[in-house]
């Protein structure tokens, strides 16, 4: 059987491409930065796939160190790129932020749920739904907004950058070390009870900037 990483890329993102035209301009970019998300989870599992071979297939020892550096610094490169040559606005860094966050789990959740068919259940979804997903979500949803302060900032915008990026590594170590310890049922909260409020702040956000 051929790469199921690559069959499911390629059956996810056709199925997203063709909506393209059918969307208006800002739908249209939610989703090709979603398709983006879900390019950078097949391009960092190759990557992952290496770097586990080179630390002989220590998968707690990788996925508590180095996934977490890999696949937030490919997650913020498109980010970024749209920040400097497209717009810094915080009102459409955070949804493209978010949206490649969300693309990134998606292809992730259906990649670990081929290879493990036998055994998902209902439960195992919500945990990867509630617990990945947001997790990726929230990582680049940090990025997006701090880059929306630092991009008007010139001073701060290298050592900002460098510090957003070592706050969602961080963040996201914390949640692959609590999940896979005796922990775990932290771990898996710990996305819900971060989510929670950051939507509530934006909400209040934009309607005390609708009443203006």
């Amino acid at each position: 059987m051929d790469n199921l990483s690559y069959i499911s890329f390629i059956a996810i993102t056709v199925s997203l491409a063709l909506m393209l035209p059918l969307m208006e301009k800002k739908l249209r970019r939610l989703v090709v930065f979603m398709i983006t998300g879900i390019f950078s989870c097949l391009f960092v599992s190759e990557l992952n796939n290496i770097l586990l071979g080179v630390f002989q297939n220590d998968i707690f020892f990788v996925t508590t160190t180095v996934t977490p550096i890999t696949e937030e610094i490919v997650k913020m490169l498109p980010i970024l790129f749209f920040a400097i040559m497209v717009s810094d606005e915080r009102s459409t860094l955070i949804p493209i932020s978010y949206a490649v966050g969300v693309g990134f789990a998606l292809l992730e959740n259906v990649v670990i749920l081929t290879q493990n068919v036998e055994n998902v259940t209902i439960l195992w979804a919500l945990v990867r739904g509630f617990g990945s997903g947001l997790v990726h979500g929230i990582c680049t949803v940090m990025v997006g907004w701090g880059i929306s302060y630092i991009k008007k900032r010139r001073k701060f915008f290298y050592c900002g950058t460098f510090a957003l990026l070592s706050a969602a590594v961080i963040y996201h170590a914390i949640y692959n070390l609590l999940v896979q310890s005796q922990y775990q049922y932290v771990g898996i909260l710990l996305p819900t009870i971060t989510y929670i409020p950051v939507v509530l702040f934006l909400r209040k956000k934009k309607i005390k900037a609708n009443r203006i």
